[in-house]
This record gives structure tokens, C-alpha cells and sequence, in this order.
């Protein structure tokens, strides 16, 4: 059989790369900048693999004036910072013992029971960094081929050594997959309740990032369908399935990339409580947590209104949501909201006592303002003689 040989691809020019891996002979690149190269699409992130214990490899790099981060010592990973960009490097293991949550790793100079301790076939790949040559010991070329997301042994085994691997199974399944291995997905459903012992933030960064692959849609369809996301998020329902098969056209039709927040949103109830209550079960940060309770009511003004209210990002996101016209997303999607052009002490000059009445007055004449449009500070100074003349 022809050897199969790593296409040349950008982050292989990376400066100091070919540096590094000299340095670590024997290493290999192994796993996504593997696996995205055959696909022919962009690699983030870059990992080498390498048989000699992790000391010996900072020592190593110290020697070779790279600079080393002891970023995971005791699994035997190190980062090497290059000029352009770190890169981490993993000593090659195997796995001791498990309990689905984390495991404890021996190392081991075996290139095939380190590549059987990796969760699915197509993550298994490694290449040579000068011949390029690929190393494939589970039949992952085939299955990269065919486009099919299969688990490396039995995948109850798997699973009961990382439970996380169900979540991966079906976020791998939607960014490359055509259709979900059979066996792989029995062992998903059997296993679901095993989520429940994993932390809420690897859930969390498990599903924001499926939410936003290519099949999105089909794979949550699948996850609903089967209950796999029941024990955890029992909120998500096929209707709200339906819900995000409803968004993911209204965003391409914008012009509005993807986002997880506005997706996960979509999956929930329109109910800023139940977004409140999901938020902080998944232990989202203030952030994603304002912006889930924002989309979850439903728009209520004009676009350019409800834009200067909840933000641009949070009304293109109410928007989008609701059954409102793409083409008002459109209008405000590239919108910068103008500055109130009026200060309290401008109502005060008008004779109103300092105090709660100013901020109330403020208030009026903004809402006023933004309801015609935001016109310019004389037609405000106008609107607050009014309101002000009422209130005297």
C-alpha cells in the first residue's frame, strides 16, 4: 500500500516549527492539525507528539532557547512558545487509571498504545514533520473519508473513561460527519446520565462549540431525539429544535455569523428566567449570561430603537429570533447607536429641582428621542422643553 503522505498547508511554514521538531526527534504532528489538513481546512491549533518523558523535554527546549510552559506535567504536556505562536507537546501515554472525570497516565514509548488511548480514529492520525508521512493504526484515514465519527475500541469503554467523549462524539459528528456510527451512538444513549457527573463548564464549552458547526441543526435534532442531553439540560425540547432549525437560515440570510449564545437561545423557551436559570447551571460567565436573558425577550420597538436600548448585538439577536422581517436585522446590523446629545444639567437649567425628577425626565426625552428616529440636539432640546413644560 502507497504510503500516504500530509498535504503541504500554511501553519507548517510557522516560524520555528520545523526548529522544534527537530529538537524533539522522534515527534510526530498528531491529531486536528492532522486530521483539518486532510480536509483541506484551517488549523488553530498544532500538537506534537513524542516519546521522551516531559522533564527531558523542557530540558530540551531550554537547551534550544525555546521557552517552555509546564502547562500539564503530571498528563505530560508542555507548551512551546515559538515567534509565532505556542505549540504544546505531549509525551507519548497510556492510561492507568479512570473514573470518566479524569485519568491518570503512565508514559510510554509506543506510538500505537498512544495513539489507542485517543477518543476517536480520525484524532488518531500522526505525520512526520520532514517526510510528512502518516501514521494511521485504527483505519482513521478510512473513516475521514467517509466522513464517519468512530470511537478508537469499544465505545462503552470510552465513554466510562471520559464521559465528556459523548458530548465530543456528537460535536465532532456535527462539524464532519455525514451520519453517526452506530455503535458509537447506542453507547452515547446507554450512557447519557453519565453527563451528569461532569462539571457544568466542560458541558458548557462542549455545546457551545457544537451549536455553531455546520450541522448543528441535524446533530441537536439527533440529541433530542435520543435524550441525550436530558439528564443535564432537560429545558432543550424538539420544539426548540425547531426553534434553531427556524434561526440558522434567518442568520445566513443576514449576513449574521453563528453565535452559541443566540443558538443556545434559541433551544430554550422565550423565558428570561429559564435563560437565567440554564445560564447559571452551566456556569456561563456575566457576560453570556446577560446576553442569553437579552435575546430571551422578544423585540418590542423599531430596530434602531430597540438596537440603542439592548445594544446592537442583543437586538440583532431578539431579532433574529423572533418572526420580525431579516431585512430589519439588516438595517441595524452594521448600526452605530448616536450619544444622547443631552446632560441632566440641561434639565435642571430648565428649573427642575435637582433629584429623581431629572433622571425621569431624562428618560422621557430619551425615549421620545429614540422614538423619532434619533434627531439632532436641536429637535431634543425642543422635546425636552415640552417635557419639561408639562412637569412644571
Amino acid at each position: 500500500m502507497d504510503r500516504m503522505i500530509l498535504p503541504h498547508a500554511d501553519w507548517r511554514d510557522r516560524v520555528g516549527l520545523a526548529g522544534l521538531a527537530r529538537v524533539l526527534t522522534p515527534a510526530r504532528f498528531v491529531g486536528g492539525a492532522v486530521r483539518d489538513t486532510l480536509l483541506g481546512i484551517p488549523v488553530a491549533d498544532i500538537d506534537i507528539a513524542t516519546p521522551h518523558p516531559p522533564e527531558a523535554v523542557i530540558d530540551m527546549l531550554k537547551e534550544s532557547g525555546i521557552r517552555v510552559v509546564p502547562t500539564g506535567l503530571q498528563h505530560g504536556t508542555v507548551t512551546a512558545v515559538l515567534e509565532s505562536g505556542p505549540v504544546e507537546v505531549t509525551t507519548l501515554r497510556r492510561d492507568v487509571s479512570t473514573d470518566g472525570r479524569h485519568a491518570t497516565v503512565a508514559f510510554t514509548d509506543d506510538w500505537r498504545e498512544d495513539a489507542a488511548r485517543r477518543d476517536f480514529t480520525m484524532n488518531a492520525l500522526y505525520a512526520d514533520p520532514v517526510t510528512g508521512e502518516i501514521f494511521d493504526y485504527f483505519e482513521g484515514l478510512a473513516d475521514l473519508e467517509a466522513r464517519k465519527v468512530r470511537f478508537i475500541g469499544d465505545p462503552l469503554q470510552r465513554i466510562a473513561e471520559d464521559h465528556l467523549r459523548i458530548l465530543r462524539f456528537f460535536r465532532f459528528l456535527a462539524r464532519f460527519g455525514d451520519a453517526p456510527d452506530a455503535e458509537g451512538l447506542e453507547a452515547c444513549v446507554t450512557r447519557a446520565k453519565d453527563l451528569m457527573a461532569l462539571s457544568r463548564e466542560r458541558i458548557a464549552d462542549e455545546l457551545l462549540k457544537l451549536l455553531v458547526a455546520k450541522d448543528a441543526v441535524g446533530v441537536m435534532r439527533l440529541m433530542v431525539d435520543r435524550g441525550i442531553l436530558l439528564p443535564v439540560i432537560p429545558e432543550i425540547t424538539a420544539e426548540g429544535v425547531e426553534r434553531l432549525a427556524a434561526l440558522a437560515p434567518r442568520e445566513a440570510e443576514a449576513g449574521v455569523a453563528p453565535n452559541a449564545m443566540r443558538r443556545l437561545m434559541a433551544l430554550l423557551p422565550a423565558d428570561p428566567a429559564v435563560a437565567e436559570t440554564v445560564g447559571a447551571r452551566l456556569r456561563l460567565s456575566k457576560a453570556q449570561r446577560k446576553r442569553l436573558a437579552i435575546a430571551a425577550a422578544a423585540p418590542d420597538s423599531e430596530p434602531k430603537a430597540l438596537a440603542y436600548r439592548s445594544g446592537v448585538e442583543g437586538a440583532v439577536d431578539r431579532l433574529l429570533l423572533s418572526d420580525r422581517p431579516v431585512s430589519e436585522t439588516v438595517s441595524i446590523r452594521d448600526w452605530e447607536p448616536p450619544r444622547f446629545p443631552l446632560s441632566g444639567g440641561a434639565i435642571v437649567a430648565r428649573g427642575v429641582k435637582a433629584g429623581p425628577d431629572v433622571a425621569r425626565l431624562m428618560r422621557r426625552v430619551e425615549d421620545q428621542w429614540a422614538a423619532e428616529g434619533f434627531p439632532d440636539a436641536a429637535r431634543v432640546e425642543a422635546i425636552a422643553d415640552v417635557m419639561v413644560g408639562q412637569s412644571l
